[in-house]
């Protein structure tokens, strides 16, 4: 059976060549069964409800010789375990070569634990990882594979054009000057403590690929960038990445096909701490003193679908060409706590064990620690103790997809910060670029160097050190290079 099956996947991209650039598209369903754990957060969640559909959709590109995979999965993070089984499982049904798999975590906080066996950055590492939990990702596991068989057997003669939007007050910086001289990430709405916004302005730029198929549905890829954390609480969403595209399809009567793409969100979300009237329509204080609610994902939903649907019909042609992909390992130095620090590895030995024996109110009450600021400090306390041991260096990968001088889709092991996407779109060569955060593994975020001095949830997550937005950047624009000659 297996070789009958790669037998056919050959014969269809040999036929793909007779067509110049093909694009194949599957979707499949991921919803997680009541009681899988939600990771997210630094607290037990576990599914009760489902509110829409979670999926894996899956888009092939190929010329006949070569072919890449682009997936966009609903989940908060992949690990880079379940990352590598997902693409080796892949490999083995489709053929298709391993560095051509892109696998992109929507990075919704409501969905199912994608981040099994974990080493850093995700907050869920040692939860969820049960018996429910290990069926979950294997069939999550299982169908990346079927997606991916799918999607080549789709393949079909494609036209590509592309077209840019702006989505308005719907994604925020996070990352606040208070009256105390720190940087708090999500001081909460109306706090009077807010000096001023730490950082740029957040990019509301909507990138949109539109991808006509010969006898198919044409395919619509939206790319923005925004943490999807907007609903919160024990019910399972695709969060305003799954609603878009569910908004998207249905304005246009059933006849596109839609896949949603997270960006540059490592310090943006929906939080807007200085409302106009009506604006709180829709949110509701939850336990970090972030304001969230269905409802205000769903009007996400309505401003991305409005800003892409602007530009649909009226896209601007792109020469596409050969496929081809590459990878480049990028050094970052390690963010590592020393014994003179104030927060070192005994403090942070400390505030984890009450951590783990369920005594937060402990924590707050000796060290005053609330809200958001109790999420901050203990994600700092488990970087230090993830780090105490590990080399004073990362090695970084960085994963590109390219379709001939048009597009380039840049994957990013984790979360870059919004300048970082903004930098690398205003130099790269290709006609359009789509940045990918969560692309096969969770490292963690990517901050910019002032933010280490700043502090912040990001920072003190951060295994890596001051220069990392800076080496990542870098590196990608060589890699754009080398794939754009």
């Amino acid at each position: 059976m297996k070789d009958l099956m790669l037998a056919v996947v050959a014969a269809l991209l040999a036929a793909s060549v007779r067509a110049g650039t093909s694009v194949g598209f599957a979707r499949v369903d991921i919803t997680p069964p009541c009681g899988v754990f939600m990771p997210g957060y630094y607290v037990d969640r576990r599914v009760k409800e489902v509110l829409d559909p979670l999926a894996i959709n899956m888009v092939a590109f190929s010329d006949g010789v070569r072919t890449a995979l682009v997936a966009q999965v609903d989940t908060e993070a992949l690990s880079d375990l379940v990352a590598d089984r997902m693409r080796d499982a892949i490999v083995k049904a489709t053929g298709v070569d391993r560095d051509a798999i892109l696998l992109h975590a929507s990075h919704t906080h409501d969905g199912g634990h994608l981040a099994y066996g974990q080493k850093s950055g995700a907050s869920s590492v040692g939860r969820g990882e049960d018996a429910v939990g290990k069926l979950y990702v294997g069939m999550s596991v299982s169908r990346a594979a079927d997606a991916a068989v799918m999607a080549v057997r789709d393949l079909r003669p494609a036209r590509l054009s592309c077209g840019r939007g702006t989505a308005r007050r719907i994604a925020f910086g996070r990352r606040y000057l208070m009256k105390s001289g720190k940087v708090q990430t999500n001081p909460g709405t109306n706090n009077p403590d807010i000096i001023r916004p730490v950082g740029n302005p957040p990019d509301e730029q909507v990138q949109v690929l539109r991808i006509d198929r010969e006898r198919a549905k044409p395919v619509c890829l939206i790319n923005f960038q925004c943490h999807p954390d907007v609903v919160g609480g024990e019910s399972a969403t695709a969060d305003w990445p799954g609603l878009t595209r569910q908004v998207f399809e249905a304005a246009t009567f059933g006849g596109a096909l839609c896949v949603v793409i997270n960006g540059a969100e490592g310090d943006l979300n929906h939080c807007n701490v200085m409302p106009r009237p009506g604006e709180l329509n829709g949110l509701k204080r939850d336990f970090d003193a972030v304001d969230r609610g269905y409802d205000h994902a769903r009007h996400m939903a309505n401003v991305l679908a409005s800003a892409a649907l602007s530009v649909w019909m009226k896209c601007v042609p792109l020469e596409s060409g050969a496929v081809r992909f590459d990878v480049e390992n990028v050094r970052v130095p390690a963010q590592k706590a020393k014994e003179s620090d104030e927060k070192n590895l005994t403090w942070a030995n400390e505030i984890w064990s009450l951590h783990q024996a369920g005594k937060d109110a402990d924590i707050s009450k000796r060290y005053g620690y609330y809200a958001m600021e109790l999420t901050t400090e203990l994600a700092r306390a488990r970087r230090i103790r993830n780090m105490a041991e590990h080399d004073d260096f990362h090695d970084v990968p960085l994963m590109t997809v390219s379709i001939g001088h048009a597009v380039a889709f840049c994957g990013f092991p984790g979360e870059p910060f919004n300048d970082i996407g903004k930098r690398i779109k205003e130099k790269s060569p290709f006609g359009v670029s789509f940045l990918l955060c969560l692309t096969n593994g969770s490292r963690g975020y990517f901050p910019f160097s002032d933010s280490f001095k700043e502090g912040g949830y990001e920072a003190a997550t951060s295994p890596f050190g001051p220069t990392v937005a800076d080496d990542l950047i870098a590196g990608e624009l060589k890699l754009l290079g080398r794939l754009y000659e």
